[in-house]
């Protein structure tokens, strides 16, 4: 862990402007804050009970998107062309291993248990909640990736680009809670066509009139395609862990991690070549597009099989890497489950 936390801080002060060590950079980064996640989120539950992992989590997805939040002001401060912002990222990163470092109590050990990543039998226990996975990953990567390219089309002004990305980290947390606990009555496909349904709608007016709006409605636009868009990994992680088997739980997560990052990979390519035809705003286009192929496959899936409305599923909580990279492991119910 000491290696990541140095490579993370060290990785924005290399400055030497080369693309291809940009390139290498970017690896360096979002492996190095893959494993961060990872450890948080399995500290967090090896800490926490069944009955108390809702509130725990959704405290940390909260002040995990209050301070993206904030990170994106940041940018109304110093020039991102300065050395400024890559030594305050690299300050933070390092400032944060001190709660560690000073932390008394002991280290959680994570029960011992061998995964074996089967894709074949994620898409066996749930099709549609993979497929939202991997939509999630070509939409929101794509939208973290060129969302600031979108709105440099519409203005040079940085100021303009920090508010609208601040607009929709605070969209998606606001969308979390209406849409989970909406999942926790119905059956989760329906959520799912839902935010697939209303990101295809934003994202198809978006393109339609991106050439007249205004920054206060572009920052509005940005609200709300997140408050749709970012909770639809939550929901499709949710509903695929509804019909797993005891056991399953840590492929599962692994699996739907995988699905995301293949999209969040993929997507941002797909993305730009939509950008270059279309504009700054195939963008949206793009997102849209993709909203529509999962919704036309829920609608799909609704007519072959029988709604699962009156089974029973766990309570939804909130996921992390519906907006960013990782996934939840649930070592304390796989343990209670082995006790049985």
């Amino acid at each position: 862990m000491s290696m990541i936390r140095t490579l993370s801080s060290v990785a924005p002060l290399l400055l030497w402007v080369e693309t291809w060590l940009w390139w290498v950079l970017r690896f360096v980064t979002g492996y190095c804050f893959a494993v961060l996640y990872v450890v948080i989120e399995s500290w967090l539950n090896e800490q926490a009970t069944n009955e108390t992992r809702g509130t725990v989590f959704s405290a940390y997805t909260l002040i995990t998107l209050t301070v993206l939040a904030v990170g994106q002001q940041l940018l109304l401060f110093y020039d991102p062309q300065q050395l400024a912002l890559f030594a305050v990222a690299s300050a933070i990163v390092s400032i944060a291993a001190i709660p560690v470092v000073l932390l008394v109590g002991p280290t959680p050990v994570q029960a011992e248990q061998k995964v074996r990543l089967d894709l074949r039998r994620l898409f066996r226990i749930s099709p549609a909640g993979a497929l939202g996975c991997l939509a999630s990953g070509l939409t929101n990567g794509s939208f973290w990736a060129l969302a600031p390219v979108f709105v440099a089309g519409y203005s040079a002004d940085v100021k303009l680009v920090a508010w609208f990305m601040t607009s929709a980290v605070l969209g998606g947390a606001l969308g979390q809670w209406p849409l989970g606990l909406w999942s926790d009555r119905v059956d989760r496909r329906w959520v799912i066509a839902f935010a697939a349904l209303a990101g295809m709608l934003v994202g198809f007016l978006s393109w339609l009139f991106g050439g007249v709006m205004t920054p206060v409605l572009l920052v509005i636009v940005g609200a709300a395609w997140g408050a749709v868009a970012f909770p639809l990994y939550a929901v499709s992680v949710a509903h695929t862990n509804d019909h797993a088997k005891p056991g399953e739980y840590v492929m599962i997560s692994s699996g739907l991690l995988l699905m995301y990052g293949i999209g969040a990979i993929a997507g941002p390519f797909v993305a730009s070549l939509s950008m270059q035809l279309a504009g700054s705003d195939g963008l949206f286009l793009y997102t849209a597009m993709i909203h529509l192929a999962l919704l036309s496959y829920i609608a799909f899936r609704f007519s072959r099989r029988v709604p699962a409305h009156e089974e029973e599923h766990g309570k939804f909580v909130d996921a992390l890497a519906g907006a960013q990279t990782a996934s939840q492991v649930y070592a304390d119910e796989i343990a209670s489950r082995k006790e049985e």
